[in-house]
Parts: C-alpha cells; structure tokens; sequence
C-alpha cells in the first residue's frame, strides 16, 4: 500500500545546473523570480551563489555537485526535506560525476518529486496551481522489492 507525503504551499525547491547549463538556470530564476520567493531554495555549490545574488534572497547553500553536494541533495529527498527539484543537466558534455547525477535522478523518481530537467518542464512546473498551494504526493510503495532482496540473501 503506497502512502502519502503532503507537500505545504510553501515548497522546499532544489536548484542544481552544471557548468554549462548555469547561465540557463539562472536566467531562468530571474524570470520565475515572484514565483521563488514564495519557496524555500536549496542549491548545490557555485549554482547556490549564484542564484543568491542573482534573485537577492538567501539560498541554502550545500557542497558543490562534485564534491558531495548532489549527494547531500539525494540524502535530503530520500528524507522528505525536497519537495521539487530543478536540475538543468548538461546532454552534451559528461561529467565526471556522473554516477552521482544518476544516482540524483534515480532517488526523484524513486521518491516521486516533481523534477524538471530543463526550462520548459521547469516553467511548466512553476506555473503549476499544485506550486501554490498544498500537495497530497503519493510515495511508492517498495515492500516487494525488500522482501525479494531478503529472499536472495536466504
């Protein structure tokens, strides 16, 4: 049986881009700059400066992606402390982390959060009634998967 995370108006939004990308994102929150300020942000490293002083509002800041900060984002869904994420990604150029950006874009699918990988999802997410006001996620339901993995180990 699945069950159920109610997400408040006010939501926790996770911002993270690759270097490329960061110009995007942040070109992107000075156009959703009304919509942010209604919200938490919690950004990974430079992208988490950069937005702070672009939108002039404070920004909770983690580790750069590389070093521990997409990891640091992963522990905060897998706890239910990000409600959105916004991860303008680079297609183009592979990262040398890229096993961690996997595992990120694993743990928002795993955990069911609105995620959006580039600017028209994320404005389509913004503009959203469900941004603006309470939220019942569903979270699913992994029991069958833990009692197969007790079957292996048998």
């Amino acid at each position: 049986m699945s069950s159920i995370k109610k997400l408040g108006a006010r939501k926790r939004i996770a911002l993270i881009a690759h270097d490329n990308k960061k110009p995007d994102l942040i070109e992107w929150a000075i156009f959703n700059k009304t919509t942010l300020a209604k919200h938490e942000l919690i950004a990974t490293g430079t992208t988490g400066k950069m937005v702070e002083e672009a939108l002039d509002r404070p920004v909770k800041k983690l580790l750069s992606g590389p070093l521990g900060g997409d990891q640091q984002i992963g522990s905060m869904i897998a706890q239910s402390e990000i409600d959105v994420m916004i991860f303008f990604w680079d297609p183009m150029e592979a990262q040398p982390h890229d096993s961690d950006v996997k595992a990120l874009l694993r743990l928002g699918i795993a955990w069911n959060i609105p995620m959006a990988c580039d600017r028209s999802t994320a404005d389509f997410l913004m503009t959203s009634p469900f941004m603006h006001e309470e939220y019942n996620a569903t979270l699913p339901n992994y029991t069958d998967y833990l009692t197969r993995e007790i079957k292996k180990d048998e």
